[in-house]
């Protein structure tokens, strides 16, 4: 089995592999070509994230825009990302129709053994990441291994999402906790 199909099964992995590590060098100078192209021009800021990631129908990310493979993230219509988003994606993120991120929201599926010595051996793992339909992320929110937001819901800005977050809430903090119900 390839260090590839160990990172999208959530195995253990190599990320200095060179097939990984070649992807995310690919992925990296697409993103700086993207920034690069008129914000006035949402056409071809579309069909060129189209080669970054996979879109449904529409989407648009403001500049800055990172993420480390871009293969495992697909984004439902109507996707907006606000500047600085980074979206480490070595397992799925599915992100649903008409989401909207804030500035500076980071999406991690990547994560490291708590053993020091385990950790210190270079292995990673990556957890997939689902977001919902109509979901709003204030500014600066950090979204955990592992975690699924339901439809509806909004994240309040700077929050630390670490557990799933049901559908039709308002949570925040860190760790993130639900609010109200909407």
């Amino acid at each position: 089995m390839t260090e590839k199909e160990k990172m999208i099964k959530g195995m253990k992995y190599n990320p200095m592999d060179v097939e990984l590590a070649e992807a995310r060098l690919r992925v990296k100078r697409l993103c700086e070509d993207y920034s690069r192209i008129d914000h006035a021009d949402r056409d071809a800021r579309l069909e060129y994230m189209k080669r970054i990631i996979n879109v449904r129908e529409s989407c648009y990310i403001e500049s800055p825009f990172m993420c480390d493979y871009g293969f495992n993230i697909t984004v439902g219509k109507y996707f907006y990302a606000n500047h600085g988003c980074i979206i480490l994606d070595g397992s799925t993120v599915e992100i649903g129709d008409e989401v909207m991120f804030g500035p500076y929201v980071q999406i991690y599926t990547a994560s490291h053994p708590l053993d020091p010595e385990e950790r210190c051996s270079g292995g990673e793992y990556a957890f997939p990441i689902k977001i919902g339909n109509r979901v709003w992320l204030g500014g600066g929110v950090i979204v955990c291994p592992g975690v699924a937001i339901g439809d509806g819901t909004t994240i309040g800005s700077g929050s630390v999402v670490t557990k799933d977050i049901p559908a039709n809430v308002f949570a925040a903090g860190n760790p993130c906790k639900i609010i109200k119900v909407l």
